[in-house]
């Protein structure tokens, strides 16, 4: 073999063995798979959530629910193992009554290490009162509740209608003066219809988004219409958080659908929480270990 061919052969031997030495050291510096206590942005918002989020509503309605019905110690119990094991975001309501147990379970933490998403109730029903009160009567309610001087999340509950900032204007202005005041850090929707998703990512009132989100459509909204959605949001920079993960407990006994709606969330980029509501300390650790085991979409730079 001749010298320059030789030299030329060698050099582009080298290339390919530092190009390939490049490409795993850049896949081995990347995290492969995603982590559940992670502290996540939800999009311009400001606020970081934990990528596990405690819902404290399943079946919530009348200021009552699965979390609630544990009893005080269980449910108390149930929030404080869940701090411990690294969850730093709990989703709350009044029409769940759940309030007063994050005060008494978290009394000993630092309110600025967690996070609060509550939401107002304003529709017929779900509530003992047939009163609604606007946000400037009910805030100061949920800070007592919460013994708090802020709540990180405030959300108008269960939103349905195309229009609804016609509905909640007065409502979307009130928010946004507390907001301007520091009593909460973030305003938005949760939504229950593909309309009224597709509405808050045209409004810039909006910071963050509760969405129903799992492969199936189970107490949730068509998988190829959710994730047109999403795209929408994230890139107006609206928060998302997936409610539905689990089709509100259907998926419980499926590990492969569990499993499924966990790929489909996260690696679709559908959200960046997701909310589940626990009622078992196996289930947070179940959900964690199933979320360390979700391997994440390599995504090559060109």
């Amino acid at each position: 073999m001749k010298r320059r061919q030789f030299l030329e052969k060698s050099i582009a031997t080298l290339s390919s063995l530092i190009l390939t030495e490049k490409l795993a050291s850049a896949m081995q510096s990347q995290p492969r798979f995603f982590e559940p206590y992670e502290n996540v942005p939800l999009g311009n918002s400001g606020l970081k959530y934990s990528r596990i989020c405690f819902g404290t509503g399943t079946k919530g309605w009348e200021q009552k629910s699965n979390q609630v019905r544990l009893g005080k110690e269980n449910f108390e119990d149930l929030i404080r193992y869940a701090y411990e094991k690294g969850v730093r975001s709990f989703d709350l309501a009044d029409l769940y009554g759940s309030h007063p147990y994050i005060t008494t379970a978290l009394k000993k933490i630092p309110r600025k290490k967690y996070q609060i998403t509550s939401k107002i109730w304003f529709r017929p029903g779900g509530l003992n009162s047939k009163e609604r009160p606007d946000a400037d009567i009910v805030i100061p309610r949920f800070l007592k509740e919460l013994n708090s001087d802020y709540i990180d999340l405030v959300l108008i509950h269960c939103v349905t209608e195309q229009d609804w900032p016609n509905k909640y204007e007065k409502q979307m202005n009130i928010l946004a003066k507390l907001k301007k005041k520091g009593i909460i850090r973030a305003h938005g929707i949760s939504a229950h219809s593909i309309e009224s998703l597709n509405t808050a990512a045209e409004k810039p009132w909006v910071d963050s988004v509760h969405a129903r989100i799992n492969p199936y459509g189970t107490k949730a909204e068509p998988p190829e219409k959710i994730l047109a959605t999403t795209k929408k949001l994230k890139n107006a920079g609206k928060g998302i958080c997936a409610m539905k993960i689990i089709g509100e407990g259907e998926f419980t006994n499926s590990p492969e659908k569990i499993d499924a709606s966990l790929n489909f969330a996260l690696n679709e980029n559908a959200a960046e929480s997701l909310i589940v509501g626990f009622l078992k300390k196996s289930e947070i650790d179940d959900l964690a270990d199933r979320i360390n085991k979700v391997p994440k979409k390599i995504v090559q730079k060109t």
